[in-house]
């Protein structure tokens, strides 16, 4: 029997650097397949930091932000020196920090329970139901808890008032805000968080499970010996990003949330920056806030990282 062997000629990758025009076009494909995201990233990322300049300048409209004259440091001092500056920095990193302790092991929670679930059937009913907030915007959410917690028509309000109980205005409650804005974080973001540990739980080999029932191993042995151990390493990345990020506590949900009554708690850096910025007009030192907070942010995700890299070998980098 005779084989007809089709010959593929493969174009050889030049190999000289006076031939890097030549290796372009050899890769044009897979540059235009990039292009979008490079330009995208270039537009939205790249060109506003030309904007920067504004938090070093006193800006005028009618000399732009080249001809506006050099201020230096000043609108930095200005806002350590400002008597809002520790209400602000103390707010965001309440909120950061109460979503970072029960709003990160969320997810993992999740999806150890959902991973524990034997019916696939059962089990993709509650993973849609657990994503489906996600997709909502914090304009509806919001809405709708201010809707369900209004003390005329909402629904809270009203079983208490049939109880014999006075109406409470949820909403305008400094005592309140935090545990609202931590519950409506989790109810908003657990079911996405856990896609990543579910994809990492698929991982784990089956027959680390059958070699430890074979053991004795029971189910609480086999999640604190076999399942966390594994998961280490995307716990470590994850918790690397949410602790760069602890500066970020949430521009629109506070932002939907605050209420002249729960402005004491509820004013954060991302608030205070529209506020100061569109507002009232003071836009270099607007900017000079929210690169301070991106160089704040800059410097803990290299610190954090450097830590994880030594004492657990799992970092970004």
């Amino acid at each position: 029997m005779i084989v007809n062997e089709a010959k593929v000629e493969v174009m050889p990758i030049p190999k000289k650097k006076s031939q890097t025009w030549s290796r372009v076009w050899y890769f044009r494909h897979a540059y235009l397949f990039m292009l979008p995201a490079v330009i995208w990233y270039l537009v939205f990322s790249y060109y506003p930091m030309y904007g920067v300049l504004i938090a070093f300048k006193d800006f005028k409209y009618n000399l732009g932000i080249m001809g506006s004259p050099w201020e230096g440091l000043r609108f930095f001092k200005q806002f350590l020196n400002d008597s809002n500056f520790y209400s602000v920095l103390k707010n965001t990193l309440s909120i950061s920090g109460l979503k970072l302790l029960f709003g990160f092991p969320a997810p993992l929670v999740l999806a150890l329970m959902l991973n524990a679930v034997m019916r696939s059937k059962i089990k993709r009913i509650f993973q849609t139901i657990s994503y489906l907030p996600h997709f909502v915007s914090w304009v509806v959410v919001v809405t709708l808890m201010q809707k369900i917690l209004s003390p005329n028509v909402g629904l809270v309000n009203d079983i208490r008032e049939k109880m014999g109980l006075d109406s409470i205005f949820f909403m305008g409650m400094p005592s309140l805000f935090y545990p609202l804005v931590i519950t409506s974080d989790i109810w908003k973001g657990i079911g996405w968080g856990s896609i990543i540990y579910l994809a990492a739980l698929t991982n784990i080999d089956p027959h680390l499970y059958e070699a430890a029932e074979m053991d004795g191993a029971g189910r609480w042995s086999k999640l604190f010996k076999i399942t966390l151990p594994t998961l280490v390493p995307t716990i470590g990345i994850l918790l690397i990003f949410s602790l760069s990020g602890i500066l970020n506590a949430g521009f629109d949900q506070i932002w939907l949330m605050q209420t002249p009554a729960t402005l004491s708690v509820s004013e954060i850096l991302d608030t205070y920056v529209l506020k100061t910025g569109i507002q009232q007009g003071q836009f270099a030192y607007s900017t000079a806030i929210g690169l301070f907070k991106s160089a704040i942010s800059l410097i803990l995700i290299i610190t954090v990282n450097k830590i994880a890299k030594k004492v657990s070998d799992v970092s970004l980098w």
